[in-house]
């Protein structure tokens, strides 16, 4: 009996469900699709279909239905007797009332007093990309986000508000969760993030002290959301591939054997056989550049669990990342797993935890680098008619044409060194916080974090006899194996407590005070070995020599003790007022300047809430803003106040060697951090309703107490001490735009920003007023780090022009150089201060913008996000190989349009006035190659499509998803620039491929990895 009664009690729980419908239109009585309608206090609900249509079933008459649409009010409804809704949901911009996280708290965006921008997860999650900052790329007003080399997981440099520093870096602070982490955010998984705050002035910045004078980025990952439990899924998979445009042009093997010729019968030889017939070569051009290259996959899977309870909430983030880069044996995989979670155990007391361990695997053959140190620079100007492979299709271990064809170097071959060369690194990271909070009376909030990072890195690097990634080694070369095991380990102590208080309904005030410490440790440990018996086995003890000079053992260690307050106070939301300070006591500072105090204060008048705006209806809000404070840059290294100890140098004492020390730099007990002073006026606008929100700021700030090593007299014994020297001026304007275009079925929204940056040096070291960089110049009275060099004045194009003209003597001839006389003395010289050398170029740009266009239609969304620079240049420093015009390596496309002149000194042609002649070999050519000029600085002003995504979305399918959104995207679309020195106008580099080039030697174009081209499709699914 009971077996039969059963069924009918589930008939019974099933009829007792209420089946429910409706339709969500929009204010203009369009279908809205993709709005949510919840059943209140359950995770049971749906999504409108492309009609605005849902179907639902509820437990009972009791029930209340929400409903709620990004950008509209969101609305409740209780069923009762009803089974039919008609809703109609109104534009509600909340954003002024959206709460904005700024450091060490959060405010209420409209009571904002100091330069924050902010980015939601919604705003940039449908990007798919590697890396965060790809992600920010054209939405910031004042940050330059450049990606300089498209290497998978690297080349992302972001700058605030153009900061620079002669040594002490100039990478914002990454504050991940509230936590200041030692490193950069490469590794972070973006679908983990959950709003992005940039804090821009020092009112803003002041909390974090000495280490905020290049901005600040607060990062937030995802938590539960209180009432809804979600699981998501979102996947990704492309492709990628370098594009033709903006490839150097290089002469094929016709053309270069052409060249060949051409250069033997102008100085009046033989031309050697083998470029005798250049014709021969019609179908045998060898393209080393792309013989490294490769079309790669990209792929990424996320899947996000969301589960909250009545006292708890917890996020689940779980992703991984797959990406093969587009030079051969260059992989990069990420894995990563984030959990937080917040628990309430009385009404007055919650605790929480945040865990996120990471692992990354990268393989990157030494692609990036100057001649000899890179494979793509060395296969750039490789000779074309050095065959890839032999005529059996296996590759050539080292090509070498007979020295008589001009060649004076062996090449390896590029591809099988970019395939046998290991260069890999695994990182192991973990960022992990747990919090406890108490709140003992109304208003009191006491809160205690403990924060802990960990990065475990294991690099192995093995280059086997039978490749090499240098120049004009033999192969067999010698076998050499590098590992290196890095430990770091940073915990950070927080405790605060917050006061809130109302008085009347009119007077807010909030009160910060709180003290923290912070203390770091680096481990590092390097092993280098060599001469392999066999390559299969590159283990240390199989290598017959330990290289001492190249194995080390680092330690690293740095705390920081700080005490910060800030109090906030409002009047009725109207008038704005914020005083903070930081005292910061560093173990990187002298003895005798070891604390160091930064105070800031902003205030804010929110003019569209007095009387007298009423009448001027198009405003919605206006709000005015001010603010002034200090703040600093402790990045100057761990032991640079001290005196320095070698201990690797040796002393003889009559015939015995023995090992030794030596006092290799002087102590300086009062270095201190870098000091900048920032005033900031801010004007926020909005229009029509809010349609138009309009935000500009301006800004001027001075950085004194630069770190840098002044030189000492010889005598000391010593060539510098470090010491704080030298004032640095910035000063600028940022424009942001954001417009609703229109509202109806179709709904555009436009994000637009331009911003202009400027800096002058003020003053250097006492008695010094520049610093020489790569091919730069820091000067007094100029802005930081300009190009500098010979100015190129066309060619000496006659005997007659070059009787009259400043010539170098026994180096000029027809159709050689013509270099600029700038010091007047009639004499090209070069060297030296007062030589002909002069500012020829600026890598920073007059200004930069960027723009993203949102647009939805039905179920159909796009949304196409675009960033550019102009006014700046590049210092393209592969010229100096690609355009040798002595022919040891391939070269430029450009120079079959050369100068050219006979071997009795007649002009053949007087080409197109990029190139000189090749008469007389390295005495007259080598002034153009060696000798920096204007010749290598070009144009490197450009607009970049950054991305294009198409996407459709899908009501609900009860059996399967509550949602679904498909979408293809196409990312690097397009470069629009004038720049013909290589496929990226962003790029920089230092001379061994690694890092941007510093900052006293930005701009220089190696020819480094190039930004790929990749076309994807995706899905994204809540269940």
């Amino acid at each position: 009996m009971n077996t039969r009664r059963q069924p009918e009690q589930n008939k019974s729980t099933s009829v007792a469900e209420i089946p429910v419908s409706g339709k969500v239109t929009d204010e203009q009585g369009n279908g809205l699709p993709g709005v949510s309608v919840v059943v209140k206090g359950t995770s049971q609900g749906t999504t409108t279909d492309s009609q605005g249509s849902f179907r639902l079933a509820v437990p009972n008459t009791n029930a209340t239905l929400v409903f709620s649409f990004v950008g509209y009010g969101r609305q409740e409804a209780v069923v009762g007797t009803q089974t039919t809704f008609n809703i109609r949901l109104v534009p509600d911009d909340q954003t002024l009332n959206e709460v904005v996280v700024v450091g060490y708290g959060s405010q209420v965006k409209k009571e904002v007093t100091g330069a924050v921008q902010t980015v939601s997860a919604q705003e940039i999650k449908d990007i798919p990309v590697s890396q965060v900052g790809q992600k920010l790329q054209g939405r910031l007003a004042g940050v330059q986000i450049n990606q300089t080399t498209g290497r998978p997981g690297a080349g992302i440099n972001i700058r605030v508000r153009g900061q620079v520093s002669v040594t002490a870096g100039s990478d914002p602070l990454y504050v991940v969760d509230g936590f200041p982490i030692t490193g950069n955010i490469a590794q972070l998984n973006p679908d983990e993030i959950d709003d992005i705050s940039i804090l821009k002035d020092a009112a803003s910045t002041s909390l974090y002290g000495s280490r905020a004078a290049n901005g600040v980025v607060l990062i937030t990952t995802k938590r539960g959301k209180s009432g809804k439990t979600n699981i998501s899924f979102n996947a990704f998979a492309g492709t990628q591939q370098v594009p033709e445009r903006g490839r150097i042009k290089m002469l094929n093997a016709q053309e270069f054997a052409q060249f060949k010729k051409e250069y033997y019968e102008d100085q009046g030889q033989a031309v050697p056989t083998e470029f005798q017939n250049p014709a021969s070569w019609a179908d045998k051009d060898n393209d080393w550049y792309g013989a490294v290259l490769r079309d790669a996959p990209i792929q990424s899977y996320n899947l996000t669990i969301s589960s909250n309870t009545e006292r708890s909430n917890t996020s689940l983030v779980a992703g991984i990342f797959n990406q093969d880069g587009v030079v051969i044996n260059n992989k990069y995989k990420r894995y990563s797993l984030r959990m937080n979670s917040n628990y309430n155990l009385s009404d007055k007391i919650t605790v929480g935890f945040n865990v996120a361990p990471s692992y990354v695997f990268d393989n990157t053959p030494r692609t990036d680098g100057d001649r000899g140190t890179g494979i793509l620079f060395n296969a750039l100007h490789t000779w074309p008619v050095m065959p890839i492979r032999d005529d059996q299709g296996n590759l050539t271990l080292v090509n070498r044409f007979p020295g008589s064809t001009g060649n004076i170097f062996s090449y390896p071959n590029w591809v099988r060194a970019a395939s046998e060369l290991t260069n890999e690194t695994k990182n192991t990271n973990l960022l992990a916080n747990a919090y406890a909070q108490y709140s003992p009376i109304p208003g009191l909030t006491l809160k205690s974090t403990i924060n802990v990072e960990y990065l475990n890195s294991r690099f192995f690097f093995f280059n086997p006899s039978t490749a090499t990634s240098q120049i004009n080694v033999p192969i067999p070369t010698l076998a050499v194996s590098i590992r290196q095991n890095r430990e770091d380990i940073s915990w950070l102590n927080e405790n605060l407590a917050t006061y809130t208080r109302s008085f009347n309904d009119a007077h807010n005030f909030e009160l910060l005070a709180g003290f923290t410490q912070q203390r770091y440790s680096q481990d590092i440990t390097r092993i280098q070995a060599d001469t392999y018996a066999d390559d299969r086995l590159p283990t240390i003890q199989g290598g017959l020599n330990i290289n001492r000079a190249g194995s080390t053992n680092a330690i690293n260690q740095w705390s920081l003790l700080s005490y910060l307050s800030r109090l906030t106070y409002n009047y009725k939301g109207k008038y704005l007022f914020t005083a903070a300070i930081r005292t910061d006591g560093s173990s990187r500072f002298g003895a005798n300047n070891r604390w160091g105090t930064f105070p800031s204060v902003s205030a804010g008048w929110v003019i569209s809430d007095e009387n007298f705006m009423k009448t001027f209806t198009p405003v919605s809000f206006a709000k005015v803003r001010a603010s002034y404070g200090i703040i600093g840059n402790n990045n100057i290294g761990n032991y640079t106040q001290y005196a320095l100890v070698n201990n690797t140098v040796n002393a003889a004492f009559g015939s015995t060697v023995a090992p030794g020390a030596v006092v290799t730099s002087i102590a300086n007990p009062n270095l201190g951090w870098e000091t900048t002073k920032q005033l900031d006026l801010g004007l926020d606008l909005g229009l029509l309703n809010d349609r138009i929100s309009f935000v500009y700021d301006f800004y001027t700030k001075r950085t004194t107490n630069l770190l840098y090593a002044v030189q000492l007299p010889q005598e000391s014994g010593f060539t510098n001490f470090n010491d704080n020297i030298g004032e640095i001026k910035f000063w600028g304007h940022e424009f942001a735009l954001n417009t609703r275009n229109t509202t109806g079925k179709l709904k555009w929204n436009t994000n637009a920003n331009i911003s202009f940056n400027r800096n002058q040096v003020v003053a250097l070291a006492p008695g010094i007023d520049r610093v020489y960089g790569l091919f730069h110049i820091t000067q007094v009275g100029q802005p930081f780090g300009q190009f500098y060099g010979l100015v190129k004045d066309g060619f000496y194009m006659s005997a007659e022009e070059l009787r009259s003209s400043p010539v170098i003597p026994g180096r000029s001839a027809v159709g050689t150089i013509k270099l600029r006389d700038v010091n007047g003395d009639g004499v090209i010289t070069f060297g030296g201060d007062t030589d002909d050398r002069a500012i020829i170029g600026n890598p920073f740009p007059k200004f930069t913008y960027g723009i993203v266009n949102d647009l939805r239609y039905g179920n159909w969304d796009m949304s196409i996000t675009g960033s550019g620079s102009y006014g700046n240049q590049l210092w393209v420093r592969h010229l100096y190989s690609t355009a040798n015009l002595d022919g040891v390596f391939n070269m430029v496309a450009g120079v079959k349009d050369r100068f050219r002149v006979d071997s009795r000194g007649n002009v053949i042609t007087p080409g197109k006035g990029m190139f000189g002649a090749t008469n007389g070999g390295g005495n007259f050519t080598g002034i153009e190659r060696d000798w920096p000029s204007s010749l290598f600085v070009a144009d490197a002003s450009f607009f970049t499509i950054r991305n294009i995504t198409l996407g459709y979305t899908f009501g609900a399918l009860r059996k399967f998803f509550n949602s679904a959104r498909v979408y293809a995207s196409a990312q690097q679309v397009y470069v629009f620039t004038k720049y013909t020195g290589g496929p990226n106008p962003e790029t920089s580099a230092q001379n061994d491929g690694q890092g941007d080039g510093g900052n006293l030697s930005q701009g220089v174009d190696l020819s480094n990895y190039p930004v790929p081209r990749t076309f994807t499709v995706g899905v994204n699914l809540n269940f």
